[in-house]
């Protein structure tokens, strides 16, 4: 369903703040745990240590913003 957009907003006020508190937080931890947890795996910066599967170009395709509220999907398993 929809949310109306006062309720919303009026979430947002408490929720936004609260999860950047958290980020934050989160990322002061990080270099510390990064030492503890396999410090040289860094995929975003050596990309062969990547080990997902690459996506062919050729699946791939544009889409725009005002295709994307009409997708049907009931034909999908869930």
């Amino acid at each position: 369903g929809s949310l109306p957009k006062w309720v919303v907003n009026r979430v947002s006020q408490f929720v936004a703040p609260k999860a950047m508190k958290k980020i934050y937080k989160a990322g002061l931890k990080y270099p510390e745990w990064k030492r503890k947890h396999d410090p040289g795996y860094k995929p975003w910066v050596y990309p062969e240590q990547n080990t997902l599967p690459s996506v062919s170009l050729a699946e791939l395709s544009v889409q725009h913003a005002d295709s994307l509220e009409n997708i049907d999907e009931t034909g999908l398993a869930e």
